[in-house]
């Protein structure tokens, strides 16, 4: 049904193109090459990132702040527990880290006195040891109340859950009003942006490969720019492959954990093939296709299949391809099949 639809349109093309003035081209001519031939392999999506939110404290879930699916930022509230109790508890603390310091500048203000009247022989050493003493203790104790106070405080502080890493809610394992005891789940969160890609590769695509490059890696219909970061020299033994794995970057484009993905990777050794410049490549009707100058000057548009890539060029098979061919290179976004074209510059 899709050839019938294609024919129809390039039927629908050729008609119109017929009526048109020469398009302007620049060609190349078709020549052929050893280069490093493509192979398909198919590989599977993992969320590199996840994490099972879990809570610190106990109590009782005073507000949820996130439902199911929803796109959660680094740091940012999840939950709110309870905490009247220990609110009332840290009010209490902090009038008395008050009323100590009160008690301590006091303190400190006799010691500096005593201090004087000693030098001066007015008091002896023992009242002078007396205030001394007071004023420790006093020191000490507000060291003690400011060391609860923090300690209630870093307990207040876990009544409030947050997001350890940016993403996905994909699980919700509380409500509200529910009893939360130390160390229960409450959530799961997946970084849906940031994925690695297995793949399961042969020895001789695997010595082609360069760690940090970058390959184009098709997933559920879109082409994204992974970075090799890891090659697993300990592979299957029955089938002689290695684990190999990627990273990318999904911004907006979603991808569910365990979907599919396929990468096409250059073999080891070389094989011969017609190459062509890059440029030479368009999309047209959901394929790739070039575009060929035949004997009557006209642009007859070809279907091909990239079966390689050599640096600015590519390797293409196709019914019908000549050694020599006088191929489009500029000028084919504007070309319709079977138009008359005027060749501006031929190249080698």
């Amino acid at each position: 049904m899709l050839r019938k639809i294609i024919f129809t349109l390039i039927l629908i093309s050729s008609a119109f193109s017929n009526q048109m003035p020469p398009a302007l081209v620049e060609t190349a001519k078709l020549h052929s090459s050893k280069i490093h031939p493509l192979s398909d392999f198919t590989g599977t999506v993992k969320f590199q990132n996840t994490s099972s939110v879990a809570s610190q404290s106990s109590g009782a879930v005073k507000k949820i702040h996130f439902e199911l699916g929803d796109k959660v930022k680094k740091g940012q509230i999840l939950l709110t527990i309870d905490s009247e109790l220990l609110d009332a508890q840290i009010q209490s603390v902090q009038a008395s880290v008050s009323i100590v310091e009160h008690e301590l500048s006091d303190a400190k203000k006799d010691l500096q006195r005593y201090k004087k009247l000693l030098q001066n022989d007015t008091i002896s050493q023992k009242d002078y040891d007396t205030i001394k003493l007071k004023y420790d203790i006093t020191e000490q104790k507000l060291h003690g109340s400011k060391a609860e106070l923090q300690n209630l405080t870093i307990q207040k502080n876990k009544k409030t859950i947050k997001a350890p890493l940016g993403g996905t809610i994909v699980s919700k394992d509380i409500n509200i009003g529910e009893w939360l005891s130390e160390g229960k789940s409450i959530a799961s969160i997946v970084d849906t942006e940031n994925i690695e890609i297995l793949f399961n590769l042969p020895a001789e695509f695997i010595t082609t490969l360069q760690k940090n490059s970058k390959y184009p890696v098709e997933i559920l219909g879109h082409t994204l720019d992974a970075s090799l970061y890891a090659v697993v020299p300990k592979g299957d033994t029955l089938t002689r492959t290695f684990p190999v794995r990627f990273k990318a970057h999904l911004k907006s484009l979603f991808v569910y954990d365990g979907a599919e993905a396929g990468i096409k990777l250059p073999k080891a050794l070389k094989t011969k093939a017609y190459v062509i410049h890059r440029d030479a490549l368009i999309q047209r009707f959901n394929q790739n296709v070039i575009f060929f100058i035949n004997k009557q000057n006209q642009a007859m548009m070809l279907p091909v299949e990239i079966i390689g890539y050599e640096k600015e060029k590519v390797a293409i098979k196709a019914m019908g391809l000549a050694e020599g061919m006088d191929i489009v290179i500029k000028g084919n976004e504007r070309v319709f099949p079977n138009q008359n074209v005027k060749v501006l510059k031929q190249g080698k």
